[in-house]
């Protein structure tokens, strides 16, 4: 079965989800897998869409809190067994995962010696290297330290390096192939059990009884009631609560943010060939490269690179107040600033004169960490604030949603008392608080970037 447009919408269900990205369509398998009637209404016309499809995809494991990190690796074990998780059998309708191994730069800000305790902790295996080991690893990268990143137009933007750089290698990272081809394998499994999608509908509305939640209306007036709606929205999330009249007791706020990643062809080593550093031979024979030290993180594409920015704080934030208004090709200013960037760290990497790739929007949250929580209206629920980071833990969000609307709906008070998640394939424990709406925002935490 393959999730399509119901011609005709039900008028009841157990729970609504609002939003058929990969977030929420991962929600809604895990809903229907605890026996709920799911019905999931997007304006877009099919699954991942929306800002999924804007995705890089890419799968790592260095967050800056144990939760991000032991969520982000239980999630790998999930790509890994695709098909498994999907509960179908494996074929080429999936998405797939390819292990290329990541690099992150050891440079000022990259939280290196955070990162590895938390890696020892959750038993991520890594690799330290020195200079000489990524010139080798990584062939054709420079590893001079050229921090911090500045703008173009800055006197100082190719002034020589400061020094060089060693690198935190994770050899089980890498990236998904095809991330809105991933939103649509969840999306099949939820129909395959039984949840409904409506595509190309609008919800207006939130209906409300007896002091909670009772469903949603749609633009053509219908009415689908539930007792548990779950806004999963992406970067509309934030009017949509405003919708529901929720978000007031929020200590985070989540607002529309426009990015690009850009695509460029992989470089050229001499002698002819593509070598073996990112987007050598190969679809995916080169690792992932994530630089705060010049503010761009890059990964293979085929014979193509993938070139996007870790916004650092020389680059204007293109805030918006409506996610409908963003421009979806790339502007030749920002292209031209992040290929740039990323031909300092590869000289043989080309500038084209004419800008290629994609343009989305991320729902970013404060301090750049989700909300994955109940709300003060009694069965509503978010999954939103995903901030660009999340698509690798689209699995376990999944989870997360249905284990808060099983316990809460039970009676469970999840803000006295964290509900904690283990995963199954580490046994690593995640206290589902770190995601509350009512979290604490530390004091710098709107400095942090889309790497969490």
């Amino acid at each position: 079965m393959t999730a399509g447009t119901a011609d005709t919408p039900p008028s009841g269900a157990d729970a609504v989800v609002v939003g058929a990205g990969v977030i929420g369509a991962a929600v809604a398998l895990e809903l229907a897998r605890t026996g709920r009637r799911v019905v999931v209404v997007d304006k877009s016309g099919g699954a991942g869409h929306g800002s999924t499809s804007a995705s890089s995809a890419i799968i790592r494991f260095n967050y800056s809190t144990w939760d991000g990190v032991a969520t982000a690796w239980e999630s790998r074990h999930c790509w890994t067994r695709w098909a498994e998780h999907l509960g179908t059998a494996r074929g080429p309708g999936l998405a797939a995962f390819r292990r290329t191994g990541a690099v992150l730069l050891d440079a000022p800000g990259s939280g290196t010696p955070e990162v590895v305790a938390l890696f020892e902790r959750a038993g991520v295996p890594y690799e330290r290297w020195d200079a000489a080991t990524l010139r080798s690893r990584v062939p054709g990268i420079d590893a001079g330290r050229y921090g911090p990143p500045r703008s173009l137009s800055d006197a100082a933007f190719f002034a020589g390096p400061a020094g060089e750089l060693g690198a935190l290698f994770t050899p089980d990272a890498g990236f998904v192939d095809d991330p809105r081809l991933a939103a649509q394998n969840l999306a099949d499994a939820a129909a395959r059990i039984g949840v409904r999608f409506l595509f190309r509908r609008a919800v207006v509305g939130v209906l409300r009884g007896d002091d909670r939640v009772a469903g949603v209306r749609l633009a053509d007036g219908t009415a689908i009631t539930a007792p548990v709606v779950v806004n999963a929205a992406g970067p509309w999330s934030g009017g949509f609560n405003r919708t529901a009249g929720v978000g007031a007791e929020f200590t985070v706020g989540v607002r529309p943010l426009r990015q690009e990643v850009h695509q460029v062809a992989a470089p050229v080593r001499r002698g002819g060939g593509t070598g073996s550093g990112p987007g050598g031979a190969g679809a995916a024979s080169g690792p992932v490269v994530a630089d705060v030290d010049l503010g761009v993180y890059l990964r293979p594409h085929g014979g193509h690179l993938l070139v996007g920015s870790t916004l650092p704080a020389c680059d204007p934030r293109e805030w918006l107040d409506d996610p409908d208004e963003c421009n979806p090709h790339p502007t030749p200013a920002r292209f031209e600033t992040q290929v740039t960037r990323a031909a300092r760290r590869f000289p043989l990497l080309g500038v084209p004169n004419r800008p290629s790739g994609v343009a989305g929007v991320y729902d970013v949250a404060d301090d750049w960490s989700p909300v994955y929580d109940r709300t003060d209206l009694a069965g509503f629920y978010v999954a939103m604030g995903t901030s660009g980071n999340q698509f690798k833990n689209a699995p376990l969000a999944g989870r997360f949603l249905a284990t808060l609307v099983d316990r809460v709906e039970a009676g469970h008070d999840h803000d006295r008392e964290p509900l904690r998640y283990t995963g199954e394939h580490t046994g690593l424990v995640v206290d589902l608080g770190a995601f509350s709406r009512r979290r604490p925002v530390a004091e710098g935490a709107a400095s942090r970037t889309v790497l969490g």
